[in-house]
């Protein structure tokens, strides 16, 4: 779905995942910088919004989802998983309960395999799901921002900022009244620095929990039954994931960035080396230079400088060996 702000001055639209709204607006690093002062916006509108209504909603959700959701108060944000049977990461929902609906924000592409996954599983349950998609659109609010929300718009708020799901039809008056907008690639650049893992980036088809850092965050260790719990809860109690996220600050000398997919390896072993992860996102943040997040087997050392490609990396422990 192609945003309306695509029109505004200097808009450089995104490929890939984030095909739809703007990689930019013409500078990289101003925009970087607004966000990180707590200014302007990043338009969202090309993730899927999903609303789940109903009186049962709460205690539903409890039952497929990772999180404890049967006493989440209004207003208050979360997040959540669905994990397959075997516990690997297939959904990551980002929630707000407005006291009648539960409003959810997912990443591109997966709504409807989600929505389809959710209305397999209503049975007897008083809950109506609903792709709002086509409506509603997600903008975000960073941290330190004074700006105000449209009256009557839900509100997700959490550490880094607020997401707004905003009726698409207003999508252009708001740009008009809290702009300065800033791109999707300043916004995930503070998702590197603040080592926030996206799903598809960070994860890939046999991810769990632990790997990433979602424990506490994204999955609840005191609540009952949902799919793929046991692995959750053997990895916790008797063993360690077998990879982990780690924080890269790469050399800046460097021309190009490491694509998503790269192989990482001990600097030691040279570009021949045995692969020992590989690299989930890579970005130029305006004060630590390029910077990335990739996911390495559990036993390399956290000491060990590393190379992505051909480019030397430094690491930072995110996850735990």
């Amino acid at each position: 779905m192609k945003s309306p702000l695509l029109s505004l001055p200097g808009a450089v639209a995104a490929e890939g995942r984030d095909e739809g709204v703007a990689a930019h607006y013409g500078d990289l690093f101003r925009e970087q910088r607004a966000l990180a002062g707590g200014n302007g916006f990043v338009d969202l509108s090309h993730r899927g919004v999903i609303a789940v209504s109903g009186d049962d909603r709460l205690s539903w959700l409890h039952l497929l989802v990772t999180q404890f959701m049967t006493d989440l108060p209004a207003g208050r944000a979360t997040e959540a998983l669905i994990l397959s049977a075997n516990g690997h990461i297939e959904h990551a929902l980002y929630l707000v309960d407005d006291g009648e609906t539960v409003w959810a924000h997912v990443e591109p592409g997966t709504r409807e395999e989600l929505v389809a996954y959710l209305e397999s599983m209503k049975f007897f349950y008083r809950v109506e799901v609903a792709d709002r998609t086509d409506d509603i659109a997600v903008v975000h609010l960073p941290a330190g921002s004074v700006a105000e929300a449209p009256e009557g718009v839900v509100v997700r708020e959490t550490a880094h900022g607020r997401d707004l799901f905003l009726p698409r039809a207003d999508l252009e008056s708001f740009a008009a009244s809290h702009g300065p907008a800033a791109g999707i690639l300043a916004y995930e650049a503070l998702r590197v620095e603040d080592h926030r893992p996206r799903l598809g980036f960070e994860t890939d088809h046999r991810t769990i929990p632990h790997e990433v850092g979602l424990i506490g965050s994204a999955v609840h260790l005191q609540k009952g039954c949902y799919r793929g719990q046991e692995t959750v809860a053997r990895v916790q109690n008797l063993g360690k994931p077998p990879r982990r996220l780690v924080f890269l600050h790469l050399d800046g000398s460097e021309v190009l960035l490491p694509a998503h997919g790269t192989p990482v390896r001990l600097a030691a072993d040279g570009e021949e080396g045995r692969q020992l992860g590989f690299v989930t996102t890579a970005v130029r943040h305006h004060e630590l230079g390029p910077i990335a997040l990739a996911l390495v087997k559990r036993n390399v050392p956290v000491d060990a400088p590393l190379i992505a490609g051909t480019t030397a990396a430094a690491q930072e422990t995110v996850v735990e060996p």
